[in-house]
């Protein structure tokens, strides 16, 4: 690994780190911010997946997340959204490719060498974190509309991993809006039970743990109807019982500017989770 960024934040450390990632087979960047508590034992950590078109830096540098991280002594990580490179397949829409990984692993040429971001998500990234950082195992995880997808999927298909999780505006049903059919049909095939295994959705009904779900979902979205669908996840939990706590909030975007209105309630509301 190597480290490219480091800047002092709230008493602690942002860093960019830059590593070979066996499961990409790839360069990949994950950003870590380091609480001032991480100097005096391992910390609970709380990953962050970013949405389309984002990287490692977006997060770190518009949340504002940095400053309740260090109240709370969580330690934050947000990975790239895909993976990079001259010799990965890309394409020239900005919703598939590169920045736009799904957090799927793809079964389809010419995808399915590189686009592992599911693995990647889930298994590699935090083993690296754990063995390289002052991490412990208690692990949450949240992210932003593609992000928040990755989110609620990788924690809905690992039951016990996480204590907590929560997603801005997430793309819950990718296999019935148009980003997930255009990326899914790529990445996947024309099979569309495949889809399904990377659809939150519809692996409400086969969880086989009862992790709350909280969403927090801006009123003024300019992709609620078209892309996002809320109501879809709520009526998949309450068929089956499974607890959600969908935050509609009034006149907020898709932006960044709503991820930080609401970020510390977030943080804290995992922080909650987290503690021993």
């Amino acid at each position: 690994m190597e480290r490219v960024e480091q800047h002092a934040c709230f008493g602690g450390s942002q860093e960019v780190w830059s590593h070979r990632s066996r499961t990409l087979d790839c360069e990949m960047k994950f950003a870590v911010y380091l609480p001032p508590q991480a100097r005096q034992g391992r910390r609970p950590v709380l990953y962050w997946l970013s949405g389309l078109t984002c990287n490692e830096h977006n997060f770190i540098v518009k949340a504002g997340a940095q400053r309740y991280a260090a109240e709370h002594g969580v330690i934050l990580v947000a990975p790239d959204t895909s993976p990079r490179g001259a010799d990965v397949a890309d394409d020239a829409d900005w919703d598939l490719g590169q920045g736009a990984g799904f957090y799927l692993n793809a079964t389809q040429a010419p995808w399915s060498k590189h686009y592992r971001m599911y693995d990647y998500a889930a298994e590699e990234l935090p083993a690296l974190i754990e063995a390289e950082f002052p991490a412990s195992d208690r692990r949450a995880i949240s992210g932003h509309s593609m992000g928040g997808h990755g989110a609620l999927t990788i924690a809905l298909k690992n039951p016990g991993r996480y204590r907590s999780v929560s997603a801005f505006s997430p793309i819950v049903a990718p296999s019935q809006v148009p980003w997930g059919k255009k990326a899914f049909a790529a990445y996947l095939g024309e099979d569309r039970n495949a889809w399904r295994e990377w659809d939150a959705a519809a692996l409400i009904a086969r969880a086989q743990e009862r992790l709350p779900l909280l969403i927090e979902q801006g009123e003024a979205d300019e992709f609620l109807t078209t892309q996002l669908w809320p109501e879809l996840l709520r009526a998949a939990c309450e068929a089956v019982g499974h607890p959600i706590d969908l935050r509609m909030r009034l006149g907020y975007d898709h932006s960044y500017y709503f991820i930080a209105s609401f970020i510390g309630e977030h943080v804290a509301y995992h922080a909650a989770a987290l503690a021993d």
